[in-house]
């Protein structure tokens, strides 16, 4: 199996997109490290895998608490001897128009989003450099190449990821460490219930955009080949996100005219 004796690290696995991923690289002979802020959710995760619990550790981190993740390194890599692949999945979503939202809310967007994936990042990578090799993927969006109303925080804060990893790959290729950026459109988890609203409170209820997608264990299936030989950027939507990319590229303006009359909850 292709990933027998390599450590992959995955946050936000308690759940959705990191719960399949957690499978896939399980199924592939990997040892997982699965870390969320929900232990119990990610205890059910491991018992899930199988009864070889020595291959799967629990390792609870908040995404809010930089001062946390060199520790935290620190003990994801005393599990195996090393971390071969960091899956940046942990994140928020959002849901509430610029003028109701927050500062605060804004903050945690960003702080979740964006310098949770940095600052874990940063703390990793030197282990990588170390043993000459490593995979950093980071789960952005298709949200971090078109803004949407009700999105302005989330949006900018997957804009920003993009701007970063793909800034940092062309720091990393001399060290024989890949960079992937996976951008999902809508895909059928939790994400939408637990997208913050203007006041910080979770929106609580499927948005009709994800309750009619593909579910998570389907887009890790659909994107595996790719992920696994390391491709720089994977795009995974439906045909009309597709769409919506290649006329940005083309006419911006007419696309900004096309989602000012869409409905995008």
């Amino acid at each position: 199996m292709k990933y027998t004796n390599k450590t992959v690290w995955i946050t936000g696995a308690s759940s959705g997109i990191g719960e399949a991923m957690a499978k896939a690289y399980h199924e592939e002979g990997a040892n997982l490290i699965l870390s969320s802020r929900n232990e119990e959710a990610l205890k059910k995760v491991q018992t899930s895998l199988g009864d070889d619990a020595s291959k799967i550790k629990v390792l609870a981190i908040d995404l809010t608490k930089p001062d946390t993740f060199h520790t935290k390194t620190e003990e994801a890599v005393a599990f195996f001897g090393s971390i071969d692949v960091l899956v940046n999945n942990g994140g928020v979503s959002q849901r509430s128009i610029f003028e109701e939202t927050n500062l605060d809310t804004y903050r945690m967007l960003m702080e979740v989003n964006y310098f949770g994936s940095v600052g874990l990042t940063k703390e990793v990578v030197p282990h990588m450099i170390k043993q000459k090799s490593g995979h950093i993927v980071v789960t952005s969006s298709v949200a971090g190449k078109i803004g949407t109303k009700y999105r302005t925080g989330y949006s900018a804060s997957k804009h920003a990821i993009q701007g970063f990893f793909d800034s940092l790959r062309q720091e990393l290729y001399e060290h024989n460490i890949a960079v992937t950026l996976i951008c999902p459109g809508p895909i059928k988890t939790d994400i939408t219930k637990n997208a913050l609203t203007g006041d910080g409170s979770s929106f609580g209820k499927m948005g009709d955009m994800h309750d009619s997608a593909m579910d998570a264990e389907e887009m890790v299936q659909r994107i595996w080949g790719k992920l696994t030989s390391q491709k720089e950027e994977i795009i995974i939507s439906s045909f009309k996100e597709r769409l919506a990319l290649l006329v940005k590229r083309i006419s911006p303006s007419l696309l900004n005219r096309i989602l000012k009359n869409s409905k995008v909850v």
